[in-house]
């Protein structure tokens, strides 16, 4: 895969306390789950002092977990979340996993090289925390997948 760069106006930076503002709205934005967002395990894109872009690496028992990577909507189509991912596969110091809704989300994945596995496949920790998730899919039929990056 071909390693992009940021554009010349923005900048990748660890997040700092004043950032969860702005992180909580990037994600509620996305409908995604607001919980568990800790300034302090996300990395940043920013661009005229404003942040555009996010992503977590939540730690577990033996795992991280890459979650609220979202992209402001305004500045989509320009690589960032490209950037943002390989970036925070490399920062990864454990094995890195994630949940995702539906093939188009799973094919963005599979291209940085992250492999659907079964619930069964999950650390202890995690298997608890995308529990749920587990319970929707199977109950309502919705496309959860849960993904390794080997």
């Amino acid at each position: 895969m071909q390693k992009l760069s940021l554009p010349k106006d923005c900048h990748l930076r660890p997040a700092t306390a004043p950032d969860i503002g702005p992180i909580r709205q990037l994600v509620w934005s996305a409908k995604l789950d607001p919980t568990q967002l800790r300034w302090s395990q996300f990395w940043v894109i920013e661009q005229y002092q404003s942040i555009i872009a996010c992503g977590q690496l939540r730690e577990f028992a033996e795992a991280q977990e890459l979650g609220s990577l979202v992209v402001a909507s305004a500045s989509r189509g320009r690589g960032l979340g490209t950037v943002l991912t390989q970036h925070l596969i490399q920062e990864a110091s454990q094995p890195l996993y994630l949940e995702c809704l539906g093939q188009r989300l799973r094919q963005y994945y599979e291209h940085f090289g992250f492999q659907v596995i079964d619930w069964t496949e999950l650390p202890r920790a995690l298997k608890f925390k995308f529990g749920l998730s587990r319970l929707v899919k199977i109950l309502l039929r919705v496309p959860v997948q849960f993904m390794h990056y080997p």
